[in-house]
């Protein structure tokens, strides 16, 4: 194998960390100190030190985040080496778990994973049968509080509220009649058969010896639970973060995991990565006088390799229109001045909502933007319904997507027949498939439904056999049963333009095309649904696939870098939001602007207004504290009056009338 990478080509502290194999490591990567790259260079130095590649994992956040990974380390190494390896999220090494011992919890191996749309309209059924759809509860309250207990190792029963108590263990219960596990189940299974079967345990101990755990400071305690089950002596296990850069407290992520690492594995090799190759002196300098106001950190102080730059820019605006408005016009008039890109700039900000009057500015202007966090692909009805479909070929017995489908396209079989049958399924204790098979109960329907059911029962029952019995392609099948009951052809007729029928249609071929591709590798329609699950949790939009500006909120810009940034909405309240400051997470906030701050190479600019448009209301509005913990060195306090009264610079007038002369060389 050629030398995949050079030692040289490392600062001393990367240098430390991908040679530190053995043992217990936790690299404390700081913002833009090229931390990826020090991750894959450790596992291909692991490779060439020949540690075998089926004995190595590396658990990342996203899916996304995990095929970067496993790309970077085929290109240093051999893309055979590289795909031997386990490199994958928490939930899919938890699934890989429970498809060899789920049975051991008293489940069975062909469970199904829930979706979030999936636990939607289970929670959305029970909330209507636990009369809770005259009350003002929204499905996904109850759903995020289920999380929030599982990942803490609450019992569903002990949730504080009465009310959801009752909800979540009838969720639970629906859950295990429909042999259906949710994403906080894979991890608390997953966790619970290591720690329950020593004869498991020991065989991924003796499958994985060498464990990487990516963005450490996001693991919540379960997922801790998860890796102390899989690492046993020695603890090779090497873990990659940043306290500083924990900002899902609110999802469940234990900073402490991070600031306690002892106390999980005996005497860590602590190395930190503090040299920053993104930002000038002047952003991190101004990022660094911020979070040393955290108390109880690990401490480490961000160092450029890129020399002072311009001051950061902290403005005072008269209100969230003029704000707007600025942001527009500098963008467009540094794109014209320097040749910039559209992709240079980003606007970040705490809170959807302020996005809105930014959208109309750049609209208004006609510069292109993309969204990120719009709605998923996943998301969308064809593509749920087809999966729905899809799923029912393995297991008719799933209840959610067997509701979700059966009246799409319409076939007679009304909202009043569906919950006949899911009554009769509740009191004779089956599926409601088996329900709508029973004669018993078909015979108390009237002709017209009974007809229906039958005809419907008999085109799911005739396409799951020519997968089981005549051993068809499952792509093949899907595609025909599309085809057969006019799918297609229904959903356009309920979109109202071309570019939506377009659309629809392209999704469903999108999601025969991705199962067929995945048949073709010799895997079963079971392991395609599971991705598909899997998949729908990404929250990874592709940026890279979208042209424009960048309109993202702070949380999203994590793990990104531009040029230009403009940080806007700095006041108490926004940020730190108000929620904070009552929960006493005002740390968090601190962490979220230190990430804010760091996504700026070369330029940024803070904006604050006294005025801002909430709930429909004008609201006055302070500046934030943190802005008081900023050290003024390197910062420029100016207002939005100043900037358009100050008399233009030699220079820009240059660029203007550059920018003229090439104008007017193109009218002739």
């Amino acid at each position: 194998m050629a030398n995949a990478f050079s030692f040289d080509s490392l600062n001393q502290a990367q240098r430390e960390a991908v040679g530190a194999l053995d043992g217990p490591v936790m690299i404390l990567a700081g913002a833009g100190t090229g931390k990826t790259r020090t991750v894959t260079c450790r596992i291909a130095h692991m490779l060439e030190k020949r540690i075998p590649a089926s004995e190595i994992l590396a658990v990342t956040f996203t899916n996304k985040a995990a095929s970067e990974m496993r790309e970077r380390i085929g290109g240093m190494v051999s893309k055979k080496a590289a795909a031997a390896m386990t490199v994958c999220t928490f939930h899919s090494l938890c699934v890989r778990l429970l498809r060899g011992g789920i049975d051991r919890l008293g489940y069975k191996k062909n469970f199904s994973i829930c979706s979030h749309s999936d636990q939607v309209g289970m929670m959305k059924q029970l909330l209507v049968r636990k009369g809770g759809s005259d009350e003002k509860v929204k499905p996904d309250e109850v759903l995020s509080a289920i999380s929030k207990a599982k990942n803490k190792g609450i019992e569903p029963g002990d949730l504080e509220d009465d009310y959801f108590a009752n909800l979540a263990v009838a969720y639970q219960n629906e859950l295990r009649a429909q042999n259906a596990v949710d994403f906080d189940d894979l991890l608390l299974l997953g966790e619970k058969i290591l720690r329950e079967n020593p004869d498991v345990r020991d065989m991924f101990r003796q499958q994985y010896k060498r464990v990487t755990v990516d963005e450490f400071q996001d693991t919540n305690s379960l997922q801790m639970q998860l890796v102390q089950q899989l690492v046993g002596e020695p603890y090779h296990v090497c873990v990659v973060g940043d306290d500083d850069q924990s900002i899902y407290g609110w999802r469940g992520a234990e900073v402490a995991n991070i600031l306690q690492f002892e106390k999980f594995f005996p005497n860590p090799k602590i190395i930190r990565l503090e040299e920053n190759y993104r930002s000038t002196h002047a952003v991190l300098h101004t990022a660094n006088s911020l979070i040393k106001h955290n108390v109880g950190r690990r401490e480490k102080i961000l160092r450029s390799t890129r020399g002072n730059g311009d001051p950061v820019r902290i403005v005072a605006m008269p209100g969230d229109n003029e704000e707007a408005e600025f942001i527009a016009e500098e963008i467009m008039a540094e794109k014209g001045a320097i040749g910039r890109q559209w992709e240079d700039f980003a606007v970040l900000f705490r809170t959807n909502g302020q996005s809105r009057k930014l959208e109309l500015a750049f609209r208004e202007r006609k510069i292109p933007y993309r969204m990120v966090g719009a709605q998923s692909f996943y998301d969308r009805r064809e593509v749920r319904d087809i999966l729905a479909y899809a799923q029912l070929l393995v297991s008719p017995d799933a209840d959610v997507p067997l509701l979700r489908i059966l009246n799409a396209p319409n076939r007679g079989i009304g909202q009043s027949t569906a919950v006949l049958a899911t009554e009769w399924s509740r009191e004779h204790h089956e599926s409601v498939w088996q329900a709508l098979c029973d004669p018993e109960f078909t015979d108390t329907l009237g002709p017209k439904a009974r007809t229906s059911v039958q005809e419907f029962i008999a085109l799911i029952a005739g396409a799951k056999n020519r997968i089981d019995l005549e051993k068809q392609n499952p792509a093949d099948v899907l595609d025909a049963l599309i085809k057969e009951m006019e799918y297609l052809p229904w959903i356009e007729r309920a979109c109202k333009t071309d570019s939506e029928r377009q659309q629809r249609g392209e999704g469903i071929f999108s999601v025969v095309d991705s199962l067929r591709k995945h048949v073709e590798k010799g895997k079963n329609l079971q392991s395609f649904l599971d991705d598909s699950a899997l998949a729908s949790d990404r929250e990874d939009d592709d940026l890279e696939k979208k042209q424009g500006a960048t309109l993202i909120t702070l949380h999203a810009s994590k793990g990104l870098e531009f040029p230009i940034v403009f940080l806007v909405g700095l006041e108490e309240g926004f940020l730190p939001h108000s929620r904070s400051i009552v929960e006493g997470t005002k740390d968090e906030e601190r962490r979220l602007l230190y990430v804010g701050i760091t996504r700026a190479q070369d330029q940024l600019t803070m904006t604050y207004c006294s005025k801002r448009l909430k709930w429909g209301q004008e609201t006055g509005c302070q500046p934030s504290s943190f802005i008081g913990e900023l050290d003024d060195e390197h910062l420029n306090h100016t207002t939005y009056d100043d900037i358009l009264g100050a008399a233009p610079s030699t220079d820009e007038l240059d660029n203007f009338f550059g920018g003229l002369k090439g104008l007017l060389g193109d009218v002739e």
